[in-house]
C-alpha cells in the first residue's frame, strides 16, 4: 500500500457518512484514496452521460464511414461535423497544441495519430479513432478499433484482444477495491497471449475536467494504486503491442506515438462511473 497524505478530509461541522467511514479506515491504514471532489454528483454523472452519447454517436458515424481509400483528415471532418451539429466540442481541438478534432492511430502508431490529407487508409490497416467531447462544460472519452478490410490473422488477434482486455479491466474494478486490480487484469490477459503492455501513458479521471485522478495503469499489482470509490468516473483505456511496449514520440509534431519496433498495437477505450455494484459504461 503507497502511504499519502490525508486526501480524504470530512467538512467541519458534519457527520460523517457511511462512505466516508469507508474511506477513511482505508487512509488510516496508509493507502492511496482520492480527493472527496473526485465523487461527483447524480447530476455531474447525468451530465457526462450526455456527453457520452454524443462521443459514442461521432464513433457509430465513423464506423458508418471508415473505409479504405479515405483519409484520416476526412474522419476528423466527421468528427467535427457530428459533434459540432450537436451542440458539443471536440476536446482535442487546440488541446495543448493539438491541431484537430481526434486522435487517428494506424497499425505501428501507439497514439495521438494526428489526421492528415497525406494519410490514406488501405486494406489491412488497423486504426484506433479516440474520440472526447465536451458538451455543458462535461468531458467524455472513449476509442474504438477499426479494421479495414482483410487484416492478417495476427492483427485481427491483436485488436480481439485488446477489447477483451478492456473488458477483464473493467470487470475487475470494484467499489473499494484499487487500480492496481484493473492493470494487472489487463496485463495478464495480454501477455498470456503473447502481447505487452504499453507503460507510457494510462487511463485517467474525467468528466469535469478532461484529465484528473486517478491515474489508471494497465499493468501492475492487485491491492495497489488509488482507492476505488463509489462516484468517481475515469477511463480504462489499454494500449496493447505486439511486440515491445516500448515506444518513441515522433519529435517533428511532438505527439505521436510509435511502437519502438514498429510491430502493430492497438487500444480500446471506455469512461466508466463506479457506483455500488461496480462499474458503468458512461461511453461506447
Amino acid at each position: 500500500m503507497m502511504k499519502n497524505r490525508r486526501n480524504w478530509i470530512v467538512p467541519t461541522g458534519t457527520e460523517p457518512t457511511e462512505m466516508d467511514k469507508k474511506v477513511m479506515h482505508f487512509q488510516n491504514c496508509g493507502c492511496l484514496v482520492p480527493r472527496r471532489q473526485l465523487i461527483l454528483t447524480p447530476e455531474q454523472i447525468e451530465g457526462i452521460r450526455l456527453s457520452g452519447v454524443i462521443n459514442s454517436g461521432v464513433l457509430d458515424e465513423v464506423a458508418k464511414q471508415i473505409h479504405a481509400g479515405m483519409t484520416t483528415a476526412e474522419i476528423d471532418q466527421i468528427v467535427f461535423n457530428y459533434t459540432t451539429a450537436h451542440g458539443a466540442i471536440p476536446a482535442d481541438l487546440n488541446y495543448e497544441g493539438f491541431p484537430k478534432s481526434v486522435c487517428t492511430s494506424i497499425n505501428e502508431v501507439v497514439c495521438h495519430g494526428i489526421p492528415s490529407e497525406k494519410e490514406i487508409l488501405k486494406d489491412g490497416d488497423i486504426i484506433n479513432v479516440d474520440v472526447s467531447t465536451i458538451l455543458n462544460g462535461y468531458y467524455s472519452d472513449a476509442s474504438r478499433m477499426f479494421i479495414i478490410g482483410q487484416t492478417s490473422p495476427e492483427k485481427e488477434k491483436l485488436v480481439r484482444v485488446t477489447k477483451e482486455c478492456l473488458d477483464l479491466g473493467a470487470e475487475a474494478a470494484k467499489p473499494y477495491g484499487f487500480v492496481g486490480d484493473i492493470g494487472n487484469a489487463i496485463q495478464k490477459h495480454a501477455e498470456n497471449n503473447g502481447f505487452s503492455v504499453v507503460r507510457d501513458y494510462c487511463g485517467h479521471g474525467v468528466g469535469l475536467k478532461f484529465h484528473d485522478d486517478p491515474e489508471v495503469v494497465h499493468y501492475g499489482r492487485k491491492g495497489t494504486g488509488m482507492l476505488l470509490v463509489p462516484g468517481m468516473v475515469f477511463t480504462i483505456e489499454p494500449m496493447i503491442n505486439m511486440g515491445t511496449y516500448k515506444l518513441f514520440i515522433d519529435r517533428a509534431n511532438g505527439w505521436t506515438s510509435y511502437t519502438q519496433d514498429r510491430l502493430p498495437s492497438a487500444q480500446w477505450e471506455h469512461t466508466y462511473v463506479m457506483t455500488d455494484n461496480g462499474l458503468e459504461i458512461l461511453t461506447e
